[in-house]
């Protein structure tokens, strides 16, 4: 830990940032979107008015985050109505056998190819490179590439934070307000897995990039505070393009690849007012550290802070 000085980033978000703060570059405006009815209705003119007058401009700005699967914009859809609850947003994912735990098809396998592409080019690069965490060896910190603000910034305001608001209340999960991005490779010559551990998380994301690879299942364990002799393990297959959504004190852990190459992304999802109370990686009250940028997520609304490195 390396003292930097008396000022810490205040994190703060305001629920209509899901749906009221998407910025148009093309057209310089910002827009509310909530469906593609509704995005018609309150802004076809408009758009029109500024230069979008045909059908495939129209239809291009529709798309701007293709990115994400059509079944994602669906389950946000539902998380965003005024019927939405945990029950019914149960229906749309797909519940794995550990507990808690939950998949759903994040990313379009296009843009995973087309990601895994830019991160091998920036992996073969000279540019200074730090690693991921502790515990990986291999694998690129998405900052260190400029993807907090246009990329990870937004899937987490506008398309994750919506369910976790409803999956995980308890731990944080309506609060979500800082994260931590990165992404691991496991190659036949590196790493082949990854141990029996925690996140320094309230919530966590992990989605499969590719590319071809056989085994190297995730399994999940029970809560960090439970003795690993009273754990019975559940093994969880990892498809690409798709998304596995936990608590981040949940134990967990990846078996080896068998053969090929495994690109994972992981968010670590924070709330500050969830960790100003008590630090989640050495379960004490927070000391006061400053960091860079999101640091790990504290803030100085409560008595004290700590970043962890």
């Amino acid at each position: 830990m390396t003292n930097m000085g008396d000022e810490v980033p205040q994190f703060y978000t305001c629920n209509c940032f899901t749906t009221d703060n998407i910025f148009l570059e093309d057209y310089k405006l910002h827009v509310r979107f909530e469906s593609d009815q509704q995005f018609r209705q309150d802004y076809q003119p408009l758009l029109m008015r500024l230069g979008c007058v045909t059908d495939q401009q129209f239809e291009d700005v529709l798309n701007k985050e293709a990115y994400v699967t059509p079944k994602l914009k669906q389950i946000v859809q539902y998380c965003r109505s005024s019927l939405a609850s945990e029950e019914g947003l149960l229906e749309f994912l797909e519940k794995e056998a550990a507990p808690r735990v939950y998949r759903f098809p994040v990313f379009e396998k296009s843009f995973c190819e087309a990601l895994v592409e830019e991160l091998e080019h920036f992996e073969q690069s000279s540019a200074p490179k730090g690693r991921p965490n502790t515990m990986n060896h291999y694998g690129i910190l998405l900052n260190e590439l400029g993807f907090d603000e246009s990329f990870i910034t937004p899937l987490r305001e506008q398309y994750l934070h919506p369910l976790t608001s409803l999956l995980f209340p308890d731990c944080g999960g309506h609060y979500l307000d800082s994260h931590k991005a990165f992404v691991v490779k496991y190659d036949m010559n590196e790493d082949l897995d990854l141990s029996y551990h925690y996140d320094n998380a309230e919530v966590t994301l992990n989605v499969s990039l590719g590319k071809e690879f056989t085994e190297g299942n995730l399994y999940f364990g029970d809560m960090r505070q439970v003795p690993v002799n009273e754990t019975e393990c559940t093994e969880v297959e990892h498809r690409v393009t798709e998304g596995l959504l936990h608590r981040g004190q949940h134990m967990h852990g990846a078996l080896p690849i068998s053969q090929g190459q495994r690109w994972n992304l992981i968010i670590w999802m924070r709330a500050s007012p969830e960790r100003n109370k008590l630090c989640p990686m050495c379960n004490r009250k927070p000391s006061l550290v400053v960091g860079e940028g999101f640091a790990d997520g504290f803030t100085k609304h409560s008595e004290a802070s700590c970043v962890l490195t």
